[in-house]
């Protein structure tokens, strides 16, 4: 068997990938790659095996660090070795015990059981406030569903699927190869019954045999309070129907949050700008705001600097799965006037001389003409 050079590579990680990124990654691969995936395909068996050893290698920090110095040929043959089809020390039992709950049909163990479908994604679009206080969405998806003609057996009404004669209703076949490290029995699924074990002989006209149909439906998706932009929400069972009567797969709502004007979003805090002349900054005031229940009364303070931060307690994004909510922060922005009629001149002339600011002098003659010119 030919093992890629570069483990990294081949996982498509990148060689300071933490141990989330390339469990991820190998669970992505593994499942587009897994033999019950392709049957019949020996490059994807082929490549299924090189990445499984790639994941077992990086994800033991001991293996990983002697890989990454000497390469591949250092960690070659350094496994516990039980269930260990490649001699590379990986078990392959214990993999998918941790990533899919069970054997992998195509390397031994049992008949597997019902075959399970895909999954399927989909995007929700959302309000900063439907986000914010959590809401119900009725989302319309078209996906395989179980065919109700032949209830999801995919055999024409008044006949049933009979045994596969090929595997005898185990589903799988063997087959014993020979290679470097000795005789070697692999299992996959049946080509004749695609792991089923059975086969139909008179398939239903309305699904073709295989036991369901492509459908649109509703669904009411229950969005909990808190979430961000870019959560995903995942309903189990809600996915595509799988080829006669197997296990639905999940759905996965990924949610687009909308931007609201005048709020940023910051964790469960909003971010919010009020705006003020000098005279308010200088006397205090009250400003509106805009907050997720509309216009927030916001109290200025007198002598509040420009850049200064207040903070409206309980007004901003309730955290996920808790009552409490994030603050309400607003910050200060002293807008400096650019024209000034004379009258306003003249009264902040006469407040510098009191508090005895040095100040420019006033423009007047040819220069202070051709100036007022370009303006």
């Amino acid at each position: 068997m030919t093992v890629a050079t570069d483990y990294y590579e081949l996982l498509g990680v990148g060689r300071d990938a933490t141990d989330d990124e390339l469990k991820r990654a190998y669970r992505r691969l593994a499942r587009e790659l897994h033999p019950d995936a392709n049957p019949g395909d020996p490059a994807a068996e082929e490549r299924f095996k090189q990445v499984t050893i790639a994941y077992e290698t990086l994800r033991d920090p001991e293996r990983r660090q002697r890989y990454d110095r000497f390469g591949p040929d250092a960690v070659r043959g350094t496994g516990a070795g039980g269930g260990d089809p490649f001699g590379f020390g990986v078990n392959l039992g214990d993999i998918f015990e941790t990533f899919f709950g069970g054997q992998p049909g195509g390397f031994g163990g049992g008949r597997p059981g019902a075959r399970r479908g895909s999954d399927a994604e989909v995007f929700l679009d959302l309000t900063l406030s439907e986000a914010a206080f959590g809401c119900q969405h009725d989302l319309t998806v078209t996906l395989p569903v179980a065919c109700e003609a032949c209830g999801s057996s995919g055999a024409r009404a008044g006949t049933s699927p009979t045994t596969c004669p090929e595997c005898r209703g185990a589903g799988q076949v063997q087959r014993v190869r020979q290679s470097f490290l000795g005789q070697m029995v692999s299992t996959s699924p049946c080509p004749r019954c695609q792991g089923l074990g059975e086969v139909i002989a008179t398939p239903c006209p309305e699904c073709r045999g295989e036991g369901r149909r492509t459908r649109e439906r509703s669904l009411a998706v229950e969005v909990p309070a808190g979430v961000d932009d870019g959560a995903t929400l995942r309903i189990s069972g809600a996915g595509p129907a799988a080829v006669r009567g197997g296990i639905p797969g999940d759905l996965y709502v990924h949610l687009r949050v909308a931007a609201e004007p005048g709020l940023e979003r910051s964790g469960t805090d909003l971010l919010a700008t009020a705006r003020v002349s000098f005279a308010q900054a200088a006397l205090g005031t009250t400003v509106d705001v805009p907050s997720l229940e509309g216009p927030c009364q916001v109290v200025i303070p007198a002598g509040v600097q420009s850049g200064a931060v207040l903070r409206v307690a309980g007004q901003g994004v309730p955290r996920l799965r808790s009552r409490h909510r994030g603050d309400l922060l607003v910050t200060v922005q002293v807008e400096t006037p650019s024209k000034l009629s004379k009258e306003e001149e003249e009264l902040l002339r006469r407040l510098a001389e009191v508090r005895g600011d040095a100040v420019s002098p006033p423009e007047s003659g040819l220069f202070s003409k051709l100036r007022s010119s370009f303006h």
